[in-house]
This record gives structure tokens, sequence and C-alpha cells, in this order.
């Protein structure tokens, strides 16, 4: 299995059989260190199968759209790194694996001292393979308004090494000679997980640690470990209310709320849910042995549903929309009938795929229909310039929503929030720093928006090419 960028090396491997390995392997992992997340898998896999079993029409349409085969393998993670320097050595390290830095989110504005983005394949093939996902934050120690606090956290950062030797030897490979063979693919992977393991021994002592979990929980979470674990892998269902429901029905205590937008006819975005972050025994620098007994509380399991990806004028509706239900209230989705009034604002939310494309709220992918190739060449041809709703409407062609591969930083505060044990309530007066994140980065990141309406045009270029019967451009 091979890909553009390694054709001459034939003992080289993909980068998507990378991702699916690492995908695997990650997931293996955590299900091993925290046992209820494969209670998870095993309660999204059955509320799939049975939606899918009772909605024919939905079976028939993902099929044919080629979702159905990543539904079971999808998964997206979140991990928190300290320095700039972390976040430019994971760049590179997800590089390996294709994926890109794609999105910028600043988190500050919702009381969580950190901003993100999602390392994720960007390709419509490469996604098809594998869609693994990482949403990655840097602390931002700048946010931290106690200096001697803010200081010694950076020190404590600076003495941490989170890579192993062998992995920043493969990435050096990887990057030197354009690829990985098998057997060093196998290496990386076992050598990258290694960064995002649980370790039960913080780098600190537990003054140090009560002192950063008082600037903010997750704070402490970052700096006083030995690396940016994983805090939690999540997958995706086809029904998250039903799966909201189940985990309160089999004694998982989920989160309150789900959060995004309502349920819809049409899902948008991304909607999601969590059970709350486990309590976990650690162990603190210092006391007797050299020891002292002391807990945590970080990581959990997450359910996310997946929608049509929305135009800038789509997200726009939407935050507005959000805005107005949240304002309402200081305590925003953990109000008690914040669920009523986000379905009753979000009425002003055209909720028909129809209404969605024509009023350019959404994107979608267009292609053939067997129609459309029964139809003489010369009746085709004379179509090739004509408006994808009269094609649509002529039967010739069929629009399939492109699914929503990235994440709203508002949902993300709020998962965040209800899994730092404890509520957090600060806002920062830190704006935006998208600048200084790439800079760290060590690389712009992806345009959200770009990337979609490539898609979306690349399929109609697709469509016009069959009209006019000549080859389409191969696809990215």
């Amino acid at each position: 299995m091979r890909d553009k960028n390694n054709l001459d090396h034939p003992d080289f491997i993909a980068p998507d059989a990378i991702r699916a390995r690492f995908s695997r392997a990650m997931s293996a992992m955590y299900r091993e260190e925290v046992p209820q997340y494969g209670a998870l898998l095993d309660l999204v896999a059955d509320i799939n199968a049975r939606t899918l079993a009772s909605q024919p029409a939905l079976h028939a349409r993902w099929a044919q759209a080629g979702e159905l085969e990543r539904l079971d393998v999808e998964r997206h993670g979140a991990i928190r790194v300290g320095t700039p320097a972390e976040l430019a050595t994971l760049r590179r390290l997800f590089a390996v694996m294709g994926m890109e830095p794609v999105g910028y989110y600043d988190l500050s504005v919702a009381g969580v001292p950190v901003h993100s983005t999602a390392f994720r394949p960007v390709t419509d093939d490469a996604l098809r393979a594998n869609p693994f996902r990482v949403f990655t934050s840097l602390l931002r120690l700048e946010l931290i308004a106690d200096t001697e606090l803010r200081e010694r956290a950076a020190a404590t950062l600076a003495q941490r090494r989170v890579f192993t030797a062998r992995a920043l030897e493969l990435i050096v490979r990887s990057e030197t000679d354009g690829g990985l063979s098998e057997t060093d693919a196998d290496i990386f992977v076992a050598e990258a997980l290694e960064t995002f393991r649980w370790h039960d021994t913080a780098t600190v002592d537990a003054q140090t640690y009560l002192a950063l979990q008082s600037a903010h929980r997750l704070v402490a979470d970052v700096v006083c470990f030995r690396g940016p674990h994983i805090n939690h892998l999540t997958p995706r269902t086809l029904d998250i209310d039903a799966a909201q429901s189940a985990m309160i029905a089999h004694g998982i205590d989920a989160k309150e709320v789900v959060e995004g937008p309502p349920r819809r006819a049409c899902p948008i975005l991304l909607r999601q849910t969590s059970f709350k972050a486990l309590q976990e025994a650690v162990h603190f620098v210092g006391g007797e042995g050299g020891r002292s007994a002391g807990a945590h509380t970080a990581r959990f399991g997450e359910i996310e549903q997946r929608g049509v990806a929305l135009t800038r004028t789509g997200l726009a509706l939407y935050d507005r929309l959000l805005a107005a239900v949240r304002d309402k209230d200081a305590a925003g989705s953990a109000a008690p009938d914040y669920d009523l009034r986000l379905a009753q604002v979000f009425r002003d939310f055209p909720d028909s795929h129809e209404a969605l494309r024509t009023q350019g709220l959404a994107f979608y992918r267009y292609k053939p229909t067997a129609q459309m190739e029964a139809q003489p060449a010369a009746l085709r041809a004379a179509r090739a310039e004509a408006d994808m709703e009269e094609l649509l409407a002529m039967g010739w062609v069929q629009a399939d929503p492109i699914t929503y591969e990235d994440f709203l930083p508002v949902s993300a505060a709020g998962i965040f929030q209800s899994n730092l044990g404890g509520v957090e309530q600060r806002r920062y007066e830190g704006a935006a720093a998208q600048q200084a994140f790439e800079s760290a980065l060590g690389m712009p990141v992806h345009d959200q928006f770009a990337l979609y309406e490539t898609a979306q045009q690349r399929s109609v270029d697709s469509v016009r090419a069959a009209l006019r019967g000549v080859p389409a451009a191969p696809t990215a």
C-alpha cells in the first residue's frame, strides 16, 4: 500500500496505513487503561447496528456514499501539550501518519487556558481510508496570572522529554527518505504510542500540583505529568441521544447534556457527550519513600455524532443562534432548561438538505447517477454547464452531505469543563492568538472552509467531466 509521496520506494508503507495502525493501537491502549471506554465502544456499536437495521434508507444512503466502511473504525482523540517545542514535534510526528493541522480554536474565551488545532487527514481518499483525528491543545502559560506560579510551571515543563529517542529518529528518517518501511512503521507506532501513555507518577510534589490546580485544573493536568497522556478517545455514533440514554441506563456517569446543535432531521456539524472523568490514584514527588499518594481527575470517554459541514454563512448562523441560547443564562449548557431553549431557538435553522444546499448553508458532494450515465453522449454533453440544481431535479445527479471533520470550540470547552473535576467559570482577557500558535506549530493551519469548498468543487468538476465524456481529474 503506497501513496503518491513514495511511489519510488516500493518498500514504504503509505501514511494512511500507518495512521490506521496507530489508531488501532491507541484504542487498544486506552481500552486497557480506561476499561469503561471498552463499555462505551460496545454500547456505540450496538446503537449503530440497531439504527442501521431500523432505518434502511439511512443504511442505503451511507453505503452509497462510502461512509459505512469508516464508521466502526472512526475515532478522535484529544491531548494537551505544554510547550511550543512539544507542539512542533507533534506536528512532525502526525505528518508521518498523513495528518495535518486544520483549524484554529481559541478556548480561552470559554475559560479554558489553551488554544488548539486538529491534526487529521485532509484529502477525500485519506479520510475514506481512516479519518482518525487528534484535537491538540497548547497550554497558554501567559494566562496564568501568578508570575511565580507561571515561572514554576515553565521550569517544570522544560525538564520533561515526551518523545522517545527512537520515535524522534524515525520521524527524521521519514522526513529524509520520504516514508517508512513496514518494519520501521511498526516500530514507529509502538514508540509514538509511548508519548500518549498514562503515567500515574507526577513530576511535582503535591503542593505544586495543588497550586497549579488552583490556577486551573487543566493547567495541573498538562504540567504535572510526564507527557500529554491521551485524555479521551471518541467513537462515532449514528444516534447520540440514544447513546446518552444508554449510558445512563447502564449506570455510566454521563455528562448532563449533549454539546452542540439540537437533534435534527438533518444533522449538522458535531454533537458530543461523554462519561465524566474518573478519579485516578497518583503519586507525587516527596513524602515517605520519596512519594506521596494523591488523586487526579482528567481522563474520560466521549461519543460524537457528525453531520454535514456548514459553509461560512451556515456557521455564522449556527454561532448566532447558539449565542442567543447561552447568553440568556450564565450557566450555559448547565442550565436546567438548556435543551428546551436550544431546540426552540434552532427552529430558525433550516432542517432539510434541499434548504441547506440551496441557501448555501452546507457543503455537498455531487456525483452522477445511473440515469445520467444511461443518457446518449450528445444529450449529456449539451448539459455540461447546467446548474447542479437543474441536474438534481432531472435525476442525473445526487448530492451527498460532506461530513464535518472538525470541531467546535464552545463544545470542546463544554466537554473539557465537565471533566475537570470541578466547575470552572473564569474568563480570560487573552484574545485569540493564531499567529503565535502557528509560530509554535511551525506552519499555518489549514482553513477548514477551503478544504470543504475544494471537495465540493472537485465533485462538481467531476460531474461536468462525466457529462462531457472526458476522464475526471484524479481525486486529491
